[in-house]
């Protein structure tokens, strides 16, 4: 981790010094001007009534990140989660070729749906993604044949706003293996997004995934691949985002297709602002790992969180999950969040 770390700090450097020899002092300036580090931490408690009853504190992310600006417009990025050992997570530079036209390259979050994108920062669930966002774009494991990938792959990204920011677009063309790993096997995922913003107040969005994807693990919801097989593994979303001075509204529906397993659901979270620095967060969340099993569950979120200092946030949450597969069960969690 030490030597991560160095590494960042020499590659930031190195990019940020002019070529010819300079001061001290116009050195440091350079540094100042041109890097900027931030991160935030995230630690809560969560009581679980399930069958295995567990109750636990804990830390959930330590995040450290870095942002070189090289030029006017070439960039570069770094994130870093210390928790359980440290993990990279993103690492890329970016260039931007015209007003409307940036280039990517590197490890970032992949841009499906409108919720995977999101920091844990502004999300509202303690959980962060919705069952179906979650499993579709493989950001907490609940995928075995994917794995635990924070919603995060590598490749090439083409971005940008149009029309006076009226279209906002992206594409890419990634591994389709996840974060800190090389593809398994020749075939590239293919990323799309757009969002059309034709109010203040209202964007329609959506995205897909196409591409072949190798299992890492056996999945109950999917018996017939083995480790090691490839699969058709194509996803698509389409959601609305509603903000207004009084509720923030977010809502999707996607649907999945890995092999021959058809998966889909919906989700709708509402943030009602009911004081300058307290809303109230209620979620609806339905998804099916297998539509021909029906391996469902429902989410019911209620709960609150209060903005005591600009990016800093102390949450609590009920969620009771309806399960069609296993027995019902019941949340209670609490988060305290930290930034800089």
């Amino acid at each position: 981790m030490k030597r991560t770390l160095y590494s960042v700090v020499l590659f930031f450097t190195t990019l940020s010094l002019p070529a010819q020899n300079v001061s001290l002092d116009k050195a440091v300036n350079t540094l100042k001007e041109r890097i900027s580090l931030s991160g935030y931490a995230q630690t809560g408690y969560t009581y679980d009534d399930s069958d295995d009853k567990s109750n636990s504190f804990e830390v959930k992310r330590i995040i450290f990140m870095a942002h070189g600006q090289i030029t006017h417009n070439w960039s570069c990025y770094f994130m870093y989660n210390f928790k359980s050992g440290g993990s990279l997570l993103e690492v890329y530079t970016e260039y931007k070729l015209l007003p409307q036209l940036t280039l990517r390259a590197g490890q970032f979050k992949t841009m499906f749906s409108l919720e995977n994108p999101l920091s844990p920062t502004v999300e509202e669930l303690i959980n962060c993604n919705s069952q179906a966002v979650a499993y579709l774009a493989g950001s907490n494991g609940s995928d075995p044949l994917y794995g635990s990938n924070s919603g995060r792959d590598t490749g090439l990204l083409i971005y940008g706003d149009c029309f006076n920011k009226y279209l906002h677009y992206d594409f890419a063309v990634m591994n389709g293996q996840g974060i800190n790993v090389n593809d398994k096997n020749n075939r590239k995922d293919l990323v799309g997004r757009i969002i059309v913003n034709p109010l203040k107040w209202l964007s329609v969005s959506g995205s897909f995934i196409n591409g072949k994807g190798c299992a890492i693990a056996l999945s109950d919801a999917n018996p017939e691949l083995k480790i090691g097989d490839n699969y058709t593994r194509n996803r698509w979303a389409a959601g609305a985002l509603i903000k207004t001075k009084p509720v923030d509204l977010r809502t999707e529906y996607l649907e999945g297709k890995d092999g021959h397993v058809k998966s889909g659901g919906y989700y709708m979270t509402a943030c009602a602002h009911i004081l300058p620095k307290f809303d109230f967060i209620a979620s609806y969340d339905y998804f099916n790992k297998n539509k021909d099993t029906d391996y469902k569950q429902t989410n019911y979120v209620a709960g609150v969180q209060y903005w005591f200092y600009p990016r800093c946030r102390v949450q609590a949450q009920y969620t009771h999950c309806n399960c069609h597969i296993g027995e019902d069960k019941n949340l209670l969690q609490a988060q305290l969040q930290v930034r800089f």
